[in-house]
């Protein structure tokens, strides 16, 4: 029986439009975009976690890596806190935001303008449902804060630091609200809700936990049990810090299985990374040289594990070389936003090789924190450091722990990578709206 003829041609115009939505530069439709949940842990350097080998259990985010991918030379923008937020927010390298080093208390006026595009921002715009959860560190004024770049809920602190059981400090939006219980299970029990009561919405949450920044505080030491001298002993210390890490550990499992429980899995791109390297807590062998405050690996090359089951292949291993800027443009890819009309972003997308294992094109990355510690550079396998007239080369394919300095043996190579740092400097100096 021959079918009426509206009928086809209804038919046909459905599936062209379904052919459009996913068209690569075409905007798809909400309903159909996959919900995002990015979470940054603080201060966690690769040596402590079973992920890579350390000392440490970290069972649910093992999960994560068997349930995905697990990178190997991932990199937060910088070896502080501020600029590898900003960097992730933004797309770009923080030096053209203008925050290059760690914005300290309500005493720092340096923050995130409403003038910048991010990836929250691009999300709400977009019909996502928006939140983050725990640390900002992007501005204590009115102005940066996380409700004035696109989040509809925040709740949490603005600062670096804070006890883990004090909040007197804390903000639900922009009014300051004081959060009862220990710092990480809050973080962990608002992002759980948020999940519930936004499971049938496209959602972006940003899970920013404090751990496993000091002070080195456990769910047990609430003001009443803990000493009234800070406890500076070494076994003390990294005791207190495990424990930090495996309830952090168990906050990731928490919504993993939360996920699961809503049949949403196959249907969320969640992301883990670390702000930057780890503060040394002592007696673990650390794979590479330096941690936070520190251009060598162990200052920027971090954990990190990307997990969406049904797309992402489980149980691979990457080894190219990605770093915290490159989620806004991979996020977006995923999540079919169109942004060829924004501001030219300096991460790349690593959509493409998440799901297919496509290689990434060859680039130069620079972490710089002017003028403390210079500026690094990453050319494939080499690494150069500079600060004044001291420079460093090393061939991280053979000297992964950075010991020997080889400008000397390789001066064409020297000259052109330093020459390729200043040209880089000048690059992203921060320019006026009128520049951009």
């Amino acid at each position: 029986m021959q079918k009426p003829i509206y009928i086809t041609i209804l038919a046909v115009v459905v599936a062209a439009s379904v052919a459009a939505a996913d068209q690569p530069g075409k905007t798809k439709p909400a309903s159909r975009r996959p919900n995002v949940i990015i979470i940054l842990a603080d201060d966690l350097g690769c040596g402590d976690m079973s992920l890579y080998d350390g000392w440490i259990k970290t069972p649910r985010i093992d999960q994560m890596a068997r349930e995905g991918v697990r990178f190997t030379d991932f990199h937060s923008n910088s070896s502080v806190c501020s600029p590898t937020r900003t960097a992730f927010m933004t797309g770009r390298y923080q030096q053209r935001v203008g925050i290059v080093d760690v914005i300290v208390g309500t005493r720092d006026k340096n923050g995130l303008e409403p003038s910048e595009v991010t990836i929250s921002g691009l999300m709400k715009n977009a019909g996502y449902k928006t939140a983050i959860f725990g640390k900002w560190h992007c501005g204590t004024d009115l102005r940066h804060n996380p409700t004035n770049h696109g989040f509809d809920e925040f709740v949490g602190f603005l600062i670096g630091g804070s006890d883990y059981h004090r909040h007197g400090n804390w903000m639900n939006g922009t009014k300051v609200e004081e959060q009862k219980g220990y710092t990480t299970h809050i973080i962990t029990e608002r992002s759980v809700d948020f999940i519930e009561r936004n499971k049938d919405n496209p959602f972006f949450l940003y899970v920013s936990h404090a751990a496993v920044h000091n002070p080195y505080q456990t769910p047990a030491d609430t003001p009443e049990n803990r000493p009234k001298v800070r406890e500076r002993d070494r076994e003390v210390v990294r005791s207190k810090y495990r424990i930090m890490l495996q309830e952090l550990d168990k906050g990731v499992g928490r919504i993993l299985d939360t996920l699961k429980k809503h049949d949403l899995d196959e249907n969320t791109f969640v992301f883990f990374f670390s702000d930057n390297g780890a503060v040394h807590i002592g007696g673990n062998v650390r794979p590479y040289r330096g941690g936070k405050f520190s251009n060598y690996e162990g200052g920027h090359r971090v954990p990190a594990v990307a997990r969406w089951p049904g797309h992402i292949k489980a149980g691979w291993t990457s080894d190219e070389l990605t770093a915290g800027m490159d989620l806004l443009p991979t996020v977006m890819d995923i999540a079919g936003i169109d942004v060829s009309r924004q501001r030219k972003f300096d991460g790349i997308s690593m959509a493409d090789h998440l799901l297919n294992q496509a290689d990434l094109p060859d680039r130069r990355i620079f972490f710089g924190y002017e003028p403390k510690l210079g500026t690094a550079m990453r050319d494939k396998h080499w690494k150069m450091q500079t600060k004044g007239d001291v420079v460093e080369l090393y061939d991280l394919s053979k000297d992964i722990k950075e010991t020997t300095n080889i400008a000397d043996k390789y001066p064409k190579r020297t000259q052109e990578m330093k020459a390729a740092i200043e040209r880089w400097k000048l690059d992203v100096a921060p320019q006026t709206a009128s520049q951009r």
